[in-house]
């Protein structure tokens, strides 16, 4: 069937039948063609990364080539949890509160040593954001409501059962070679972008490494769906030593449809065809749950994990992003966050330069920026399993030593790490901020991701991140300066005249005073700010955060 005739009720449909769904091949004109057919944008891979990119520069207004060698969804729950951030910015892209819909939500955590909680905590401890710290969805469905919003969009050619071959990287671009069911061809990439995961066939056809660092550790995930209610409620469950699975580790979630997601810790000589058979994995979860549990498998599989990553995320005309660019540990939940993160960043500056309004140099600022980030993200995914599974005796005291003092003791809680969970990187060095030359309190410094805020607007709630404009913004605290309506292509929002700030939570959140001005990246970034700025300070910074 073509993509285009799946009915939208397909979507909605449960995870058995979603995951059945068959994108069919389609014959694309560029097969018939003599030369190679030319395209500004080329996305390899769709998953929600590359979905993510390619609707986000489809909703500007560009027309982006997607090429899946599959035809079928993720298979299996897989990344499950997506963080604010990324719900943040799928509410741009039309389908946060799909996903928020379907998901479970949560805030909240527990860490446990054998059988007792040595504390809990609130990724979210304060009101007034519209999204939750996390919702859990498996990511067959996050997938399927990329693809329906990315069959509604015409920029958008999803090619299924199109498998690349051979990458040739030119100044100008790259001549991918391309397979399909009935036979092989040619396209012309201006901007190729490899979103095809942490095997990434494109990093390899070009000969491009992703080095880092591989912990010997096996895990099994299971995937049970309970019959009746479960004891435990919709929180993050984190056991070391649980009396159920003694000397490892224990990882527990909730999705939807009743499904519960649970990581068993096996150490590094667990057999792992042995560790997937049904009849070793009910038990397991059989202890945990307790005797009289009916469940069912949903799904199980056994995983090692590295940390690592390119050196470089660019390479001329061909870029790299999520988990083809940077693979993290599941511990914290940064591998699907910080790739659609990725796509963000990345989507407005191609979109930029492709219309003429900012110079490649625009497009080249993605790579330090997200390899700033990756490397926030490996750090911290490194430490959590670092702290997880202990490779020496000493560490193993260290972090026994932790978990017990963590039962009375604030500081040692700080030092207990079964996964910092995903938060976006705030960009302090990037080159498209302007430094601060006025004073102010608060984490929303220039790099910083804008914190969200209750409003009303004409009388109706809305939110700020939902009021900015698609390219910069212009957030003034009263009333804009005369000149700051002839900024060419900058949304001007006047907090306190077009949308009120009622609970005042935007001006506490930025340390706003009247006549402060926040100026704001397409990507929701702020890359500048003060007190009263002149128009000349303000053309300055735009033109800085355009890498002009």
């Amino acid at each position: 069937m073509n993509p285009r005739d799946i009915p939208p009720e397909a979507f909605h449909a449960s995870g058995a039948e979603v995951q059945a769904i068959d994108f069919g091949y389609v014959r694309s004109p560029d097969q018939d063609r003599a030369m190679p057919a030319q395209h500004p944008i080329v996305v390899i891979g769709a998953g929600p990364v590359g979905l993510s990119l390619a609707i986000d520069l489809a909703q500007r207004g560009q027309r982006v080539v997607v090429l899946d060698n599959d035809h079928k969804l993720s298979i299996g729950s897989r990344a499950i949890c997506f963080a604010k951030r990324t719900l943040e910015i799928w509410d741009r892209l039309g389908v946060g509160q799909r996903m928020v819909d379907k998901g479970v939500s949560w805030n909240l955590g527990k860490v446990f040593l054998k059988e007792e909680q040595l504390y809990e905590f609130n990724l979210l401890p304060e009101e007034g954001h519209e999204r939750p710290a996390f919702i859990n969805l498996q990511q067959y469905y996050a997938e399927a409501y990329l693809v329906e919003r990315a069959l509604q969009l015409p920029g958008i050619d999803i090619r299924w059962h199109n498998k690349v071959t051979a990458v040739a990287a030119r100044d100008n671009g790259a001549l991918l070679s391309v397979e399909t069911p009935d036979g092989a061809y040619q396209i012309d990439a201006q901007w190729l972008v490899a979103c095809d995961g942490s095997r990434s066939p494109t990093r390899q056809m070009l000969g491009l490494e992703s080095k880092g660092r591989i912990f010997q550790d096996r895990f099994l995930i299971a995937d049970v769906k309970l019959q009746g209610d479960a004891d435990f409620p919709t929180e993050r469950w984190f056991w070391f030593d649980p009396p159920f699975h003694p000397h490892q580790s224990v990882l527990l979630h909730r999705q939807p449809d009743n499904v519960w997601r649970i990581d068993f810790q096996l150490g590094w000589d667990a057999d792992p065809e042995e560790e997937k058979k049904p009849e070793n994995i009910i038990p397991r979860v059989q202890a945990l749950l307790g005797a009289e549990a009916q469940f069912e498998l949903d799904w199980a599989s056994v995983y090692t994990f590295a940390c690592l990553r390119m050196d470089q995320f660019v390479h001329g005309r061909v870029i790299f992003a999520g988990d083809s660019a940077h693979g993290v540990s599941p511990f914290g939940a940064r591998g699907a966050n910080s790739g659609v993160q990725d796509a963000e960043n990345l989507a407005w500056k191609l979109d930029w330069v492709l219309q003429g309004r900012a110079s490649p140099a625009l497009v080249a600022t993605y790579g330090p920026e997200r390899e700033y980030a990756a490397d926030e993200n490996l750090c911290n995914s490194t430490r959590a399993t670092d702290f997880i599974t202990p490779k020496s005796e000493v560490s193993r005291l260290f972090r026994d030593a932790a978990l017990h003092l963590a039962r009375e003791h604030a500081f040692a809680r700080r030092i207990v790490n079964s996964g910092r969970l995903s938060v976006p990187a705030t960009l302090h060095a990037s080159p498209l901020n302007t430094p601060d030359t006025d004073a102010f309190a608060g984490t929303q410094v220039p790099g910083a991701v804008l914190l969200d805020a209750p409003l009303t607007k004409q009388g109706q709630p809305t939110w700020l991140l939902r009021e900015l404009g698609p390219d910069f913004t212009l957030l003034v605290f009263g009333p804009a300066p005369a000149w700051a309506r002839d900024l060419p292509g900058v949304t001007v929002l006047q907090i306190g005249i077009d949308v009120i700030d009622h609970q005042a939570l935007a001006a506490q959140r930025l340390d706003a005073l009247p006549r402060t001005v926040y100026l704001v990246r397409p990507d929701q970034h702020v890359c500048a700010r003060w007190r009263t700025p002149t128009e000349a300070a303000v053309r300055s910074a735009l033109a800085r955060a355009a890498a002009a």
